[in-house]
């Protein structure tokens, strides 16, 4: 534990420092690179000298009750059910399964980052098709930052806007490159590492089982596989709920820090706030990081990756609300200090709050996108409606397990209410009742028709307005009088609960899918709970059990990797004499291209107009305007000197994709302005200089 607290402490302070060093030195260079390094580096011991050792929880055995037991043995077997779970620690019994899953884990990390992108011949390429994109727009963040651009920078994919995207990884790889690392290196190695990570954390949060279920996260559609007889990834052929490893941890490199170090903030509180059943006392204690290491890594999470930030905020604001008095008061005083970091972070990586507003209701997730849309499934004799077999596709028994955690808890919960005084606690579980009824009713009517309180009368939309606000008080209200009850898997099952279903009611990005990012997070936040109910179980069951939650997802798993080719991403040699060319050329100036991701231009690290329009939806672009204004001037129009100044653009560059692109060009910039670099790659012109300048 201390070398994971010390390891996440100097990616997040080396990171942070060399922004603030950038923001105040007007960009980076190798000496505040280096410098951001070394903090860092300091951090980190302070954090590895801070960190308690992890001691694994024991495994409690409920003792005898005084009570007889009845004689069925079904009330004996729900009484054990209501004991209170604890988190159980993987058994020497269970030794061979640790060593089989962290053999599979590595060789995942080994065959996803080694060829995560690598050389042949004279072209750079990528193993995953999921990566074909993202991988360019990544390093296109990496070089910008390394070129030295002033902090916080431009966007270099948008001419109107400042960047908007949580770029922490790709800083972090950044600070590298200035200490002359190879890029490719850089890659591989911040994904081995961020690998590692996530192995650790997932091991010490959920045991095998935890790392069981980052793997192997599928519903039904990897049972294909018995059908074909072919291992293939068959989560990416319009399922929804696709591989983690594949379609998130390894193209999407902020999770590569975001989902380790969540999982080292869960299992800090966790220990702090929710301690062993054997402990004396159920008051909050001190946990295993120093409180300085764990505001800085919660504080600035959402550099890294937001919605990790939103779903620990969520945890954050239940504790705040139904948490015992000690409790609400530290996660107060953490809350109330990383509100300014954290506000500063997300009005730096929204362009100054200038990102317009992303949040809409949108119930079913991506249930009604057609990309992902399942139709009637028909099993033997029964025909399973769409809507049904949208969820039942896409997480099987995942789903139903969940269901009955969370219902487990709940009657806990109840239970432990219940026991404590019976008139007392009536009153508080029909307020609580009626309070959670009266919201699910407002949630039910507006999911059936998302447009029908824009159809009632002012009035009536003010009394649905009121009944929704009565029902959340009255929830609160009753739960406050409760807290002492409140146990350690209520605790993280209920917010967990409500981070899906804000998820799936809630779209949180252009592309619904993207909620994705939140759903994750209830997951892992579920999985060690899951265990818990799981190994109740004889272990037969148990196995049949993890057979079906995890068989479709280790097919996708395998056959994902087995079945990745490559794609060529640049040609070496016209990148580099690129890069060549404009190194000359200020930082600052824009050029006008063909909006492509893997553009030798921005593999550079170099502005343009416009990138590639898929990463400028998803982040909330309506790129539009801008790109007719750009296919105009390409296009050679009699105005192209002042478009050209109105989208801010001192070159326009002429390569390969130009002229398959802009066929049709008149170019009349080839007798209007000069040439400042020319080559086989291209021709860059200088809009702001005539052509005679250059003759002279």
């Amino acid at each position: 534990m201390k070398f994971f607290s010390a390891g996440l402490t100097f990616v997040n302070v080396a990171t942070i420092a060399g922004l603030l060093l950038g923001v105040v030195g007007r960009g980076l260079d190798p000496t505040l690179g280096g410098f951001a390094l070394f903090l860092g580096l300091v951090a980190a011991v302070f954090a590895w000298i801070g960190t308690a050792h992890f001691t694994p929880r024991k495994v409690i055995v409920p003792p005898p009750a005084a009570a007889p037991l009845p004689k069925s043995k079904r009330a004996r077997r729900r009484m054990n059910l209501v004991e209170e779970p604890t988190v159980i620690t993987p058994r020497p019994d269970y030794r061979l399964g640790t060593w089989a899953i962290g053999i599979v884990f590595a060789m995942f990390a080994v065959r996803a980052f080694c060829w995560l992108v690598y050389v042949e011949g004279n072209h750079l390429k990528i193993q995953s098709v999921n990566n074909y994109g993202d991988l360019a727009l990544h390093i296109t963040y990496i070089k910008y930052f390394a070129n030295g651009v002033p902090l916080w920078p431009d966007n270099p994919i948008h001419v109107f806007s400042g960047l908007r995207y949580p770029a922490g990884v790709d800083f972090f790889d950044s600070l590298f490159l200035l200490q002359n690392f190879d890029l490719v290196r850089v890659l591989v190695w911040t994904g081995l590492f961020g690998s590692l990570a996530t192995f650790y954390g997932f091991y010490r949060w959920g045991g095998v089982f935890g790392v069981a279920g980052f793997l192997f996260n599928g519903g039904l559609a990897g049972y294909e596989f018995f059908k074909r007889l072919q291992f293939a990834d068959y989560q990416a052929e319009k399922i929804a709920w696709k591989s983690i490893p594949l379609a998130m941890f390894v193209t999407q490199r902020g999770l590569l820090y975001a989902i380790p170090a969540g999982l080292l903030l869960l299992i800090h509180w966790r220990r702090k706030y929710y301690p062993p059943a054997d402990t004396e006392t159920a008051a909050p204690r001190r946990g295993l990081l120093p409180w300085w290491v764990e505001w800085s890594l919660y504080a600035t999470m959402p550099f890294f990756h937001v919605h990790t930030f939103l779903a620990l905020s969520i945890l954050l604001g239940f504790w705040l609300l139904f948490g015992q008095w000690e409790m609400r008061k530290q996660i107060g005083i953490l809350l109330a200090a990383s509100f300014i970091p954290a506000t500063w972070i997300v009005w730096m990586i929204t362009d100054h709050f200038q990102a317009g507003s992303i949040l809409s209701w949108a119930p079913g997730w991506v249930e009604s996108d057609p990309g992902f849309a399942v139709s009637a499934l028909q099993f033997w004799f029964v025909k399973i409606p769409a809507t049904i077999g949208f969820w039942v596709w896409n997480f099987g028994l995942t789903v139903p397990a969940l269901l009955a955690l969370v219902g487990l808890v709940c009657w806990r919960f109840r239970k432990k209410i219940l026991e404590n005084d019976a008139a007392e606690s009536g009153r508080a579980l029909f307020l609580s009742s009626l309070g959670l009824v009266l919201t699910l009713a407002v949630f039910a009517f507006v999911a059936d028709d998302s447009a029908a309180l824009q159809k009632l009368s002012p009035g009536v939309r003010f009394i649905f307005l009121i009944l929704f606000t009565v029902s959340i008080g009255l929830t609160i209200i009753t739960l406050q009088s409760v807290r002492s009850f409140i146990f350690g898997s209520f605790a993280f099952v209920v917010p967990a609960a409500g981070i899906f279903l804000f998820a799936i009611f809630v779209k949180t990005a252009p592309w619904g899918w993207d909620n994705t990012k939140l759903i994750i997070w209830a997951y892992f936040i579920c999985l060690p709970f899951l265990w818990e109910l799981i190994v109740r179980w004889p272990w037969p069951v148990q196995v049949a059990i993890c057979v079906l939650l995890f068989t479709s997802g280790a097919v996708s798993l395998t056959g994902g990797m087995a079945n990745c080719a490559g794609f060529d991403i640049e040609d070496r040699t016209e990148v580099a004499a690129v890069g060549d060319a404009v190194r000359k050329l200020p930082i600052k100036d824009r050029f006008a291209a063909f909006p492509t991701f893997n553009h030798p231009l921005l593999l550079n690290g170099r502005k343009m107009v416009l990138g590639y329009p898929g990463h400028l939806w998803t982040q909330g672009f309506d790129y539009a305007p801008v790109e007719q204004q750009l296919k105009a001037l390409m296009l050679g129009g009699p105005d192209w000197r002042d478009r050209a100044r109105t989208l801010r653009a001192r070159y326009i560059f002429w390569g390969r994709e130009e002229k398959g692109a802009y066929s049709a060009s008149k170019q009349p910039w080839r007798e209007a302005a000069a040439v400042v670099a020319k080559g086989p790659w291209g021709t860059i012109y200088d809009v702001e200089q005539p052509a005679s300048k250059v003759e002279q």
